[in-house]
């Protein structure tokens, strides 16, 4: 099922800036709010579908890359959608909502403040890929150096056996509140528990592997599909698969930023690709047949007689795909007559019994016009 467009969910037009964005999702937000909704499945999804639109366009960067792509250019490369949790959304984006719904305590509606959850850095990499790769989209397996979960504590980062005490600081909330008196009154402050990092409790005997972290150094080898039509330097997140978050945490994603490499032949332009042949000036003025490189293989293409150096011909379709599926461009042959530079007596001789000729005086009308004509095809190409 195709994905909604994330300024239709927000009902924001693409001008919004960041304060309307805000004030657009806490609306959402709180109109599909579980609270607000008990048992209303639909409800959870539309929560979700606005949190995972508000996680695009707050930022700047996946905002340009969704702008110029769509879901394509932010989305997981295995094609898969965000998959926040509630867990994720509550953490991440809570403190939008002040205190709405108890704070959006842990179990919807408690009055209590939600626990601190910890979440793993996010990973990038480079992956190079040929034209080839990105005319047809590409499976890859990347090797990434990445904190991983303990095996010997499960990511919980307590010895085997230890338990857990309610931190005696913040009394199992997570956070601290602090009332301060001023010339004004007293004022109320919430902070982060410094003793238990906001997680609410404490180990009473950490995990000697990873000293009570719940994560160490490791591999993981990830498979991503690249899907057809990416472009030089276009980023594509893979969710989940960045670093492991400390003590059970939630991980952070995999960040693919995407590295063309040049082709030998053939240079790209948007989705076109441009190929420059050179060929003779007899070739040019008799007509021949040429063979053109193409991403299928070599394709061979017809030169009238009369040819002009800087015809631009045209092959449908044998260039890239877009990435959004809307068609395919085209391969652009840019002819290029070449002058020899180094004559012998005897073809000097004929090429000056030629030039008397009327045949061989250009047309400056005609040069003038096949050159605008040339420049119109190119630009509109």
């Amino acid at each position: 099922m195709s994905k909604r467009d994330y300024y239709e969910i927000l009902e924001i037009n693409k001008n919004a800036d960041e304060t309307e964005i805000k004030k657009a999702y806490r609306k959402m937000a709180i109109k599909h709010h579980p609270d607000k909704n008990p048992g209303d499945k639909e409800a959870e999804e539309k929560f979700k579908e606005a949190a995972e639109a508000y996680e695009v366009l707050r930022d700047p960067q996946k905002r340009e890359r969704y702008d110029r792509y769509g879901h394509a250019g932010v989305r997981g490369s295995s094609g898969s959608d965000f998959g926040m949790s509630m867990d994720d959304i509550f953490s991440n984006f809570g403190d939008i909502f002040g205190g709405a719904f108890g704070g959006f305590g842990g179990g919807f509606g408690s009055s209590n403040r939600r626990r601190h959850v910890n979440r793993g850095s996010n990973l990038r990499v480079k992956v190079k890929l040929t034209l080839d790769e990105i005319a047809n989209g590409v499976e890859k397996k990347l090797k990434v150096s990445k904190y991983v979960k303990c095996s010997s504590c499960s990511g919980t980062g307590a010895r085997n056996g230890s338990s857990y005490n309610t931190c005696s600081t913040c009394r199992g909330t997570g956070q601290v509140t602090r009332v301060t008196s001023t010339f004004l009154g007293q004022m109320q402050t919430t902070s982060t528990c410094p003793h238990c990092g906001g997680e609410g409790q404490t180990i009473t005997a950490k995990c000697t592997t990873c000293a009570g972290d719940g994560i160490i150094k490791g591999e993981e080898i990830i498979t991503i599909n690249v899907p057809a039509g990416v472009a030089d330097g276009m980023q594509l997140s893979v969710s989940g698969k960045g670093n492991a978050g400390a003590r059970g945490g939630i991980n952070g994603d995999l960040i693919i930023l995407i590295e063309e490499i040049e082709h030998e032949d053939l240079l790209r332009d948007g989705n076109n690709l441009i190929y420059d042949k050179f060929i003779t000036f007899s070739d040019a003025a008799l007509g021949c047949s040429i063979d053109v490189p193409t991403l299928d293989g070599k394709a061979r293409i017809k030169i009238e007689p009369g040819t002009q150096s800087g015809k631009m011909l045209r092959l449908k379709g044998k260039g890239l795909p877009s990435i959004e599926s809307y068609g395919r461009g085209d391969l652009l042959v840019n002819i290029n007559v070449w002058v020899p530079q180094n004559l012998s007596r005897e073809e000097r001789t004929i090429l000056e019994k030629l030039a008397a000729s009327p045949n061989f005086e250009p047309d400056p009308s005609k040069s003038q016009k096949n050159f605008f004509s040339r420049m119109k095809e190119y630009f509109h190409s």
